[in-house]
């Protein structure tokens, strides 16, 4: 552990033990709470989780927008269903309906490729640069201040990937206090191997997402493929399949309730460590606005794809997302509110600037002004973040001219996700976007936005939008006529070609969109300048709220670790039932029988005649959990866990495989905000469902003999 490192620990430690379900901790700090690791139950050596180069952590790997890990020697990655989505997504069309389907890769010559920008990061290094970092922001403010800090991390990342094939990264904890650099392999081959049918890896849909009990299959097999070097390489049929320094070995046996219970993941981001009026606008306006925004997205898409199934299958995992986060910003809102989180926070505030400083006082009341001016422009603001992110057409032309310009100028002054370390993922962006586009689609969902948009005050309004779009629905219409009936990048062959101009920063050939891209980019770049000077304000004054808030909260005996940051974490605790409310009380485990009494027959309580046969006959084999007579689907534990944690494995007290983490409960959806022990619980499928679906019910025998768990017939 380098000093740096040792300091940040004794920082985070000072401020008392927390509980062994609350904390999603740094493998550098595991050591140091050995004691609680021990007494909670596990059995190895705490010190050896401190060691990203050594099992078991450094098989868990970021996949996706979530977390995974290695199961064999061969490159084979678990993660969920859910994560793992757009894969089966990209791999489907008309006449081709993995997700309804399922799939089994029969030999590796029949595993699927991923999407081009699908990508398997492994985590191999965590250093300290917060002094090299801060050296030249040291007296700076606002947009200087983040300038200083966005050089520094350009050139620790370039340093870094020179060694070549990985993907490193700054990131700063406790909110501007620390800067860590992360160091990653990138593996960029990746295919699809074994993904059950929608009917079990998305059982109950929205109906029952964030709910217990669950009885949800959300598991996926994919595999990393390299170069036959061993180096990370791009997909091609010459690669071999990537041999992990290690990969979690699957248990035999699962677990009851109280058993010690651990995962590791990438968390992503949590904001327990926020101000009291940030905890007010989340509460008071931003989640009921996003709430409000996503469910008219996701009517729209329901809409525009009623009569067609092609464009369904197109947006399927667009939608999905849409409706998880819908339905969790719901929940987050509820949990908030019950938990009655402003009140405990603004009383929580005032004592700590009654015991705070008068150097960390002035401070904190900057940031109190800065982050109260940011509010101004927060619905336009929330609108405009959308345009790009809810389209595929638009935010392909967005990328082209901002790349196009970008790449103009000197490689390290580029912006963050234009420099020539990120061509590979903007070309595989690109290459995909056919697969998830259909231009009635597109054009009702910028219809949606662009209405709301026009509905804003004049002074939220950009005068580019404005021009571009007109001020009324009836000009919108026809704009998005013109606009969608004369692209070309609809076409990959048009995209790319462009792709190709843009990166070498010179013109592109013309076409409507990218007129339009053209035009909106100065309003966007005015809105970055403001963020960016706001962000890097805040970024200095923060460190100033942290330092009086852990020394308000160690004088009360509480603890503080870092917010989530979708760097590698801990958690641990035990597997645990729930008592939500009055005379309610929730097993930790689920049965197969449940996913019977659910089953209606119709979507989303469709599970497959496949799966109701084996159910009926009891064909259960050795999977059967003696405390439930049954073979157990999913089971709870208290561990603590939050968006990015998706995929994320469960061990036992020996750090073998037991379950995979896909989803929270209800009452706990707003722990990214505040933890409340009483209710936060997480949710994992068993690791003997998954092995007995493999092995009875869409066989796969070459892969249980793969993971080491051959099948039992």
């Amino acid at each position: 552990m380098s000093r740096r490192t040792a300091v940040a620990v004794a920082f985070v430690l000072a401020c008392g033990s927390a509980a062994a379900d609350e904390g999603m901790w740094l493998p550098a700090q595991l050591p140091e709470i050995a004691d609680s690791l021990r007494a909670a139950g596990y059995q190895g050596d705490p010190a050896e989780l401190a060691d990203l180069t050594r099992a078991p952590l450094n098989a868990v790997v970021r996949v996706g927008g979530g977390t995974g890990a290695f199961v064999s020697p061969e490159g084979l990655v678990l993660t969920n269903h859910h994560v793992a989505l757009g894969v089966v997504q990209y791999n489907s069309g008309e006449g081709r309906d993995l997700i309804e389907t399922g799939y089994v890769a029969a030999d590796r010559h029949a595993e699927l490729p991923a999407n081009p920008d699908y990508r398997v990061l492994v985590t191999t290094g965590f250093e300290n640069v917060t002094g090299r970092v801060l050296a030249e922001a040291q007296g700076r403010t606002g947009r200087d201040y983040y300038d200083a800090v966005d050089r520094a991390s350009k050139a620790l990342v370039a340093e870094c990937e020179a060694q070549g094939d990985v993907r490193c990264s700054v990131e700063t904890l406790f909110h501007g206090r620390d800067f860590y650099r992360v160091t990653q392999l990138e593996l960029r081959d990746i295919r699809l191997v074994y993904a059950p049918p929608r009917g079990i890896g998305n059982y109950g849909d929205e109906i029952d997402n964030f709910m217990w009990p669950r009885h949800s299959g959300d598991f996926t097999l994919l595999r990393a493929y390299v170069g036959p070097d061993g180096r990370p390489a791009d997909p091609s049929a010459d690669n071999v399949p990537y041999a992990p320094p290690s990969h979690l070995r699957l248990a035999r046996d699962g677990l009851a309730e109280g058993d010690f219970a651990m995962l590791a993941g990438y968390p992503g981001i949590t904001y327990r460590h926020r101000t009291a009026a940030e905890f007010d606008e989340q509460v008071n306006w931003r989640l009921p606005a996003q709430v409000e925004v996503l469910d008219a997205l996701i009517a729209t898409i329901e809409a525009a794809g009623a009569g067609n199934a092609d464009a369904r299958t197109r947006y399927a995992s667009q939608l999905a997302s849409l409706k998880n986060g819908s339905k969790r910003f719901t929940g987050e809102l509820e949990g908030l509110l019950r938990s009655d989180a402003v009140r405990e926070r603004a009383e929580d505030e005032r004592g700590m600037l009654a015991a705070a400083d008068g150097t960390d006082l002035a401070a904190i009341r900057a940031l109190q002004a800065s982050i109260a001016a940011a509010s101004a422009q927060r619905e336009r603001d929330l609108l405009v973040g959308y345009l790009g992110s809810q389209t595929q057409l638009l935010r392909a032309a967005l990328t082209l001219e901002r790349l196009r310009m970008e790449s103009a100028r000197p490689d390290a002054e580029r912006e963050r996700g234009y420099q020539a370390r990120d061509h590979g993922l903007i070309e595989g962006q690109l290459r995909q976007v056919q697969r998830r586009y259909a231009p009635e689609v597109e054009t009702a969902l910028l219809r949606t936005l662009l209405t709301r948009y026009q509905r804003l005050p004049d002074a939220q309004r950009l005068p580019e939008l404005d021009a571009a779009f007109g001020r009324t629905p009836e000009a919108l219409d026809a704009v998005l006529a013109r606009l969608y009936g004369g692209t070309a990048l609809g076409t990959e062959a048009e995209r790319l070609a462009r792709f190709e101009a843009a990166r070498a920063g010179r013109g592109m050939e013309p076409d409507p969109l990218l007129d339009l891209a053209a035009a909106l980019t100065p309003a966007l770049q005015r809105l970055e300048d403001a963020r960016k000077a706001r962000e890097g304000e805040q970024l200095r004054l923060r460190p100033a709220y942290m330092h009086a808030l852990v020394a308000w909260r160690r004088q009360q005996g509480r603890a503080v670790y870092p917010d989530a940051n979708r760097t590698l974490r801990v958690s641990y605790g035990r597997v645990e039932s729930l008592a939500p409310r009055d005379a309610v009380r929730y097993a930790p485990l689920t049965r197969v029988e449940g996913i019977v009494e659910k089953n209606t027959g119709k979507a989303p309580f469709d599970a497959p005649q496949p799966l109701l046969d084996a159910i009926a006959a009891r064909r259960f084999g050795d999977y059967v959990e003696p405390a439930i007579g049954s073979v157990p689907v999913n089971f709870l534990t208290n561990l603590d866990t939050t968006g990015g944690n998706s995929g994320s494995p469960v061990l036992n007290a020996r750090g073998e495989l037991v379950g995979l983490n896909f989803d929270s409960n209800w009452e706990s959806v707003s722990a990214s905000w505040k933890f409340d022990p009483r209710y936060k619980r997480a949710i994992h499928v068993d690791m003997r469902y998954m092995r007995w679906l493999m092995d009875e019910v869409y066989p796969a025998p070459h892969l249980l003999r793969e993971l080491g768990v051959p099948a039992a017939r």
